[in-house]
């Protein structure tokens, strides 16, 4: 049994804590957060969509911290999960490594290109494994594309189009985007890192949006060039109302098939083939927190280093959310080669 300790109670956290919870190799041994009434359940984080946040955790059965760092070094944990503001990633993933902790940790993986390249290095040095949480590459329905692509199911990709618009999180990290970097950086990163998943690093990218909550880009459409794909564009961010409906959508365009998926409608993607009706394949299965949870522990248990997900691929999805903040600052294309 792998003992956990989960360091941030916001919503991620909370999201996480469920997750191991469901977990039957994990068993969650302790929890950190600077905020005393998180620590006892007495203030729980707002999610700002269904189905973050929700857990029934006992917080009377673990170990409370408030300083995060003394949970790193109890020796009673093995595995640390950091859900922490984003600028704080570096730090703690480093402090988790030299007390030799296996290490998940939140995405976006750090708050710069720089940041994430010291991480990557970082889980170079060690023969534990670090981790980016990076759902949506083992989200049903999204990991069915990146097989069907990979495979060449229904021919090659002729365009690839994905949304992503949330309310925007409360509290003062989100208002900040020198330190969350921005819907851009927050939300938006899910196609990005997605579209690296499916395509790798584009050649450049173009992008346009604008600033509200924040002072970095809150709202982003971007259009990412490659070779091999002739349209692939993504659009994110935080809506300026809240409580707006939560959108996350793709629409593929291959040569022998359209594939559509809107969490809107359902856990289904729905598939036009030539000459046949549209059909519903269903997606039924787990979150893709729970399963990128579970894929970890199994990497754990097996010794064995991530491939669905790496630090240096965390690592890019950030240099190319830098392009595209640059793209939309500069007002022109951004080549990433």
């Amino acid at each position: 049994m792998y003992r956990v300790g989960v360091i941030g109670l916001g919503m991620m956290g909370l999201t996480h804590i469920e997750a191991w919870s469901k977990n039957p190799q994990a068993t969650i041994t302790a929890i950190a957060d600077q905020d005393a009434k998180r620590l006892s359940g007495e203030d729980v984080a707002a999610a700002n969509l269904d189905g973050l946040a929700e857990t029934n955790f006992d917080y009377n059965t673990v170990k409370k911290y408030t300083d995060a760092f003394e949970l790193i070094a109890d020796p009673d944990i093995d595995i640390v999960d950091i859900c922490l503001p984003t600028h704080l990633h570096l730090m703690f993933t480093k402090a988790a490594v030299e007390a030799g902790k296996h290490v998940l940790v939140e995405k976006p993986l750090a708050r710069n290109f720089t940041d994430a390249q010291a991480i990557v290095e970082i889980a170079k040095s060690t023969n534990k494994i670090v981790m980016p949480a990076q759902c949506m590459r083992f989200w049903p329905g999204w990991d069915w594309l990146k097989q069907v692509i990979d495979n060449k199911t229904y021919g090659n990709v002729l365009s690839a189009n994905f949304k992503r618009m949330g309310s925007h999180p409360k509290g003062a990290f989100y208002e900040n985007g020198d330190l969350n970097g921005g819907g851009l950086l927050d939300i938006h990163i899910h196609d990005t890192d997605f579209i690296q998943f499916l395509f790798g690093m584009p050649s450049a990218v173009s992008s346009t949006g604008y600033s509200f909550h924040t002072n970095k880009t809150d709202h982003v459409v971007t259009q990412y060039f490659y070779d091999q794909v002739p349209l692939v564009t993504a659009e994110g961010g935080w809506w300026t109302v809240d409580d707006t409906p939560f959108v996350m959508t793709y629409t593929v365009t291959f040569e022998k098939a359209v594939a559509i998926f809107d969490i809107a409608q359902g856990s289904h993607v729905t598939l036009k083939q030539p000459n046949q009706d549209a059909v519903q394949l269903s997606m039924t299965g787990e979150m893709g927190y729970q399963s990128e949870i579970n894929y970890f522990v199994d990497c754990v248990k097996n010794n064995q280093q991530p491939t669905i997900v790496t630090p240096q691929e965390a690592a890019n999805t950030i240099k190319i959310s830098e392009a595209e903040q640059g793209s939309v600052e500069q007002g022109k294309k951004v080549y990433l080669s």
